[in-house]
């Protein structure tokens, strides 16, 4: 079993990568798999992880059969973003192993902790979901305005005038820092 590690602090200041590091080549040796791609990343779990990025690429590929991390949490950025690639990560085969919280996909007992975990995710959305209505109502019923800021639409008779000096949506959305799409938009 060829297997990437990925192993993530959140900032520097945290000592933990080593040890994170080490308990994975020692379980991988104990499983007799082979360490194919060693990954280490230092930042928020928020963003979008550029390493991370590339061990999925590397899954995709096929140049690995299995990902194994030290906890959940330094994997996913969110539990809808975890549910989202561990599921993609079995429809193409690759096995995935969270060292700490013992969870190994391709046993029975993984799998269904897996399909626990779309639940919780699919719940985390309908709450989500059902909280943002909530306040979009009660900003209706307040009278105050809700969603993007409208900024691009006070600018429309500066729009209309660039363009008819000749400048192009680009070029005028990039003079004004608004988006292409606000000045079409406004050109509409």
């Amino acid at each position: 079993m060829r297997v990437g590690i990925y192993a993530r602090v959140s900032t520097h200041d945290q000592q933990t990568l080593p040890m994170q590091l080490e308990k994975m080549r020692e379980y991988i040796k104990n499983r007799d798999w082979t360490l194919t791609i060693e990954v280490e990343e230092i930042g928020s779990g928020a963003k979008t992880r550029a390493k991370r990025e590339a061990l999925l690429q590397s899954a995709r590929r096929r140049e690995i059969d299995a990902i194994l991390v030290w906890k959940l949490d330094r994997f996913g950025r969110s539990l809808a973003d975890l549910v989202t690639t561990l599921n993609e990560l079995r429809e193409i085969g690759v096995v995935f192993v969270s060292l700490t919280e013992s969870l190994d996909f391709s046993t029975p007992s993984g799998r269904a902790m897996a399909g626990m975990l779309s639940t919780f995710a699919e719940f985390e959305r309908d709450i989500i979901r059902e909280r943002v209505k909530a306040g979009i109502a009660s900003a209706r019923e307040k009278g105050k305005p809700h969603g993007r800021p409208r900024t691009a639409w006070l600018k429309k008779d500066i729009v209309l005038k660039l363009k008819k000096e000749g400048l192009n949506n680009s070029q005028i959305a990039k003079k004004l820092k608004i988006s292409r799409a606000s000045v079409i938009n406004i050109l509409k």
